[in-house]
């Protein structure tokens, strides 16, 4: 059987007249009612800012199971939407923001706000995070080991935010520069045990710069009270398409990283600066340019690391039946181009153009 997987997906609403971050989450949410897979456990929530909106997928074991869920939720929250005059899009950062959104209410986002105060004033970050079943946390820890030379190359991959209001930023993924302000962001260290990462996040909520376990930006982490490992490197995914494909991959990485354990193979200690260069590369050229390979430590193009991701994991993929589809998604991004190269071709005929683009990928059936 298919070790499970589930996706969650953080969206923004827009305005449809002015394309402006709209606060209205809190209603957009109470008339899209229930997620579609719900009685999976999937749902529905507020996210920092009530310009935003998550939908979490429940366990699923197929890629079709999977893109359905997705697929549903993002019509659900859509059509919700659309009935207030807004628009649902899946993007890393507002191609357009000006106005200093509204926290979503709730004490937790009270004092993550009066923490961190200026660093999120601008941050209507949206991501893609998978979370993938696993026996326990030492585990989950084992495998986030195995996982840290991958990272990069899967936020490269999924690149999608290169607007900040309104400005071509230079970078791929926006977004993740945005996130390396927060204390505990980019690829997690190297641990030797659950308890030794326990005791990380302990302390840095000691020090006073993480809210709660919560909190971490790390890259990747076991999942907050679910049995997971949970991957938050991607972008999110301006297609459903690629949130299957973040899924894939990332299913695949950790039953790559598990039978890797059960040889007794411990993973490669990458240097945890290399790891930083890595991830600034992926945010700044995503497949676009040159990656740093992490266990060489040395410089090599982006779409050579994202050949040697697939030929790392394709025996699971096998395994999991998921190789075709990967190889045709793969493809279509290859030829398509990530979610930060077509936002920028679409930018040639102006910034409605880049929107269009958003709303009609965000809900589009199948990639052409």
């Amino acid at each position: 059987m298919a070790i499970t997987v589930g996706v969650e997906e953080e969206f923004l609403l827009l305005r449809a007249a002015s394309g402006e971050p709209a606060a209205l989450a809190g209603k957009i949410l109470a008339a899209a009612g229930g997620h579609p897979g719900r009685d999976s456990g999937g749902s529905l929530h507020q996210e920092l800012f009530q310009t935003q909106a998550e939908a979490a997928t429940g366990v699923c074991a197929t890629l079709a199971d999977l893109r359905a869920q997705l697929l549903e939720a993002r019509i659900l929250l859509a059509d919700a939407a659309r009935a207030e005059g807004l628009d649902l899009v899946s993007v890393g950062t507002p191609v357009l923001a000006e106005a200093v959104p509204d926290l979503s209410d709730g004490e937790r986002f009270a004092r993550i706000g009066d923490l961190y105060r200026g660093v999120i004033a601008d941050y209507q970050s949206c991501g893609c995070h998978v979370h993938v079943g696993v026996r326990d946390r030492d585990t989950a820890v084992a495998v986030m080991n195995h996982l840290r030379p991958w990272l990069p190359t899967l936020l490269a991959l999924s690149a999608n935010s290169p607007f900040d209001r309104g400005h071509d930023s230079g970078y791929a993924s926006w977004r993740m520069v945005q996130q390396s302000r927060f204390p505990g962001s980019g690829v997690p260290p190297w641990f030797d045990s659950a308890a030794a990462y326990e005791r990380q996040v302990d302390r840095l909520i000691d020090c006073g710069v993480l809210v709660d376990e919560a909190m971490s930006f790390w890259m990747a982490r076991p999942g907050v009270g679910v049995p997971t490992v949970e991957v938050r490197a991607a972008d999110a995914a301006g297609t459903a398409d690629e949130a299957v494909l973040q899924a894939a991959l990332t299913r695949a990485l950790v039953c790559t990283a598990e039978a890797a354990l059960a040889r007794g193979r411990e993973a490669p200690r990458a240097d945890g600066q290399t790891c930083a260069a890595a991830v600034w590369n992926a945010a700044r050229h995503g497949l676009d340019g040159p990656g740093v390979d992490v266990i060489e430590a040395r410089a090599v193009p982006a779409v050579k690391l994202l050949d040697q991701l697939l030929a790392h994991v394709r025996d699971a993929l096998a395994d999991n039946g998921d190789m075709a589809e990967v190889e045709e998604l793969l493809a279509w991004v290859r030829r398509a181009g990530t979610g930060a190269e077509r936002q920028r071709r679409a930018a040639t005929a102006g910034p409605e153009a880049v929107l269009d683009l958003l709303r009609d990928q965000t809900v589009r059936e199948k990639s052409a």
